[in-house]
């Protein structure tokens, strides 16, 4: 379901920054920029915000003492052809790392996985358009096979080839030990629930932790 509220907010917070780089930059007090671009799991459907695993991304960061500011750019109902159009509103006056969490929802309708694979590649090419050294993490996503095997088989490939093409890193499967399981998802069982979105960022973190201490280390 497309929240428009969320969505509206969202938009009206990347105009502002857009408008007023300097600003933002004030506000996020001297650390480089982290945008997560996603779909509801992403912006935390049915939950706090504060509860979605971005924020908790944010908590292990600086626990690390890393110096980066985690942007939640998740609209309930996306996909990847959605974030292909907003990805230049979602880096607003930039970013350092950009985590693409999309094409759970292109599954769902059964958009075809060339089709996915050409707009995640094109948000990628996007973000590099705006800033040549930005970091890229594709976060991979599956399908039940209740959708078939050529189908939910072609999809899975598509986030591992993109990140080999692009150079970016791989989360293997953003929903590991999540998606399937009862216990960590809500009564539509599609939709982690807080104790599913301490694992999704557990899944996050085991790669994006090495590539900000990597960055971070570099002059």
């Amino acid at each position: 379901m497309t929240s428009w509220k969320t969505f509206a907010f969202w938009l009206l917070v990347m105009t502002v920054s857009a408008l007023f780089p300097a600003t933002a930059q004030n506000a996020n007090g001297g650390k480089k920029r982290i945008v997560i671009l996603g779909d509801s799991i992403t912006a935390g459907y049915g939950l706090d915000p504060q509860d979605a695993y971005p924020a908790l991304l944010q908590k292990k960061i600086d626990a690390a003492g890393l110096p980066y500011m985690v942007t939640n750019a998740g609209v309930s109902g996306d996909t990847t052809a959605g974030g292909l159009r907003r990805i230049n509103w979602a880096l607003g006056h930039g970013a350092d790392v950009l985590v693409v969490a999309l094409g759970g929802n292109d599954g769902l309708r059964g958009i075809s996985p060339q089709q996915t694979e050409q707009n995640l590649a094109g948000i990628i090419d996007k973000a590099r358009g705006k800033k040549a050294d930005i970091k890229v993490v594709v976060a991979g996503m599956e399908m039940p096979e209740n959708m078939g095997v050529p189908f939910t088989g072609k999809f899975k490939e598509v986030f591992p080839k993109v990140a080999k093409e692009k150079d970016a890193a791989l989360v293997p499967f953003l929903l590991e030990g999540v998606g399937g399981v009862e216990a960590l998802n809500q009564a539509d069982r599609i939709h982690p629930t807080k104790e599913g979105q301490e694992k999704v960022a557990d899944n996050v973190w085991k790669t994006l932790q090495g590539l900000l201490q990597a960055k971070t280390a570099t002059p």
